[in-house]
This record gives C-alpha cells, sequence and structure tokens, in this order.
C-alpha cells in the first residue's frame, strides 16, 4: 500500500481523528501528524492559550501555517482541527496534496466524547452542546465538499474505522494504478 497518497482525516471535535489517525499511520507504516498537537509543539503553549492571548484569529493563522508545511511531508497520516476546514486555504491544501477522509458523527456523540475534556476553547460555555449544534451547521457542508470519502464513526471501534478507510482509499486508487501500468506498456 505504498503508492497511497498522504491521508487527511477531517471532522468535528470527538469524531476520533487522532485515535484513527493513529491506528491509520501504524497499519500504514507512516508518520502520524496531529496538526493541534504540532501547533502546541511549536508554540510551547496549549491551543486554550493561544486562544486566550491571540485570539482565535491568531489560532487559526497558526493552523493555516501548519497545515502547509505538514501536508507538504511524505507517506503521512495527518488529523486536522475540527475548525480547519473553516479556511479556503485549508480545504484547498488538504484536497490538493492527499486524500481528505471526513470521519463523521452525531452531535450527540460528540457531547459524550468532549464532556470532559478542558482542552477545547470553542466548549469552554454554559451550553456546549448548542455550539457543538451550531458548529456543525456551518461545518458540515465544508467537510463534505472538501472530502473524497466519508465515514461514519458513531457507536463504532476505532479498528473498525481504520479497515473502512483502507478499503475505500485503495479504491479510490486502484483506477489510477491501472492507468500508469497501461500507460508504462510498451
Amino acid at each position: 500500500m505504498r503508492s497511497l497518497p498522504n491521508l487527511f482525516l477531517i471532522g468535528p471535535m470527538g469524531a476520533g481523528k487522532s485515535t484513527i489517525g493513529r491506528l491509520l499511520a501504524a497499519e500504514l507504516q507512516r508518520e502520524f501528524l496531529d496538526s493541534d498537537h504540532q501547533i502546541e509543539a511549536r508554540c510551547g503553549a496549549n491551543i486554550p492559550w493561544i486562544f486566550d492571548v491571540e485570539g482565535e484569529q491568531g489560532f487559526r493563522d497558526r493552523e493555516t501555517a501548519m497545515i502547509d508545511e505538514l501536508s507538504r511531508r511524505d507517506d503521512v497520516v495527518m488529523a486536522t482541527g475540527g475548525g480547519a476546514v473553516g479556511r479556503e486555504i485549508n480545504r484547498q491544501l488538504l484536497r490538493e496534496r492527499g486524500t481528505v477522509i471526513y470521519l463523521a458523527t452525531t452531535v450527540e456523540q460528540q457531547v459524550r466524547r468532549t464532556s470532559r475534556d478542558r482542552n477545547r476553547p470553542l466548549l469552554q460555555n454554559a451550553n456546549p452542546e448548542q455550539v457543538l449544534r451550531d458548529l456543525f451547521a456551518i461545518r458540515d457542508p465544508l467537510y463534505r465538499a472538501t472530502a473524497d470519502i466519508v465515514v461514519r464513526t458513531d457507536r463504532r471501534g476505532p479498528r473498525s474505522v481504520v479497515n473502512e478507510i483502507l478499503r475505500r482509499v485503495s479504491r479510490l486508487t486502484e483506477p489510477l494504478k491501472s492507468r500508469s501500468s497501461v500507460s508504462q506498456s510498451p
């Protein structure tokens, strides 16, 4: 499966991008990158602190620069932050440099998976479920427009999701392999 393109995971917070991304990268023997973790490592500060000091705009500028940098690497699986699709430049970079996989989940599942996580600045308010619903209404169409593949993660184990991704990505790349072998024929 070495001929697979870079794989970029998009989707809302709590969809399982990091967990599934790590398993997928291990299966493919590739480097796993999480754009949010890379931003934190580079800044020496966590995302809530960056939001507090620089605001969402400052964080989004860092996110775009990180996506641009990481998506240039070869043979990677990268998980992006949930809001990365908010900027057209991010969507364009992801589409141009790899296969984009939308890990889709319900708001109810997001609430269950994020309820105790204090590292999500957008959810630090009185009604995080409403915030998730509002974000879903805005971002779901962007995820769908950006993705080459949409995979549901609700009530599924990470291994099952990884297996589905591998099957579907190989189906996407099969026609490419066939065309390249035909063009290489004498």
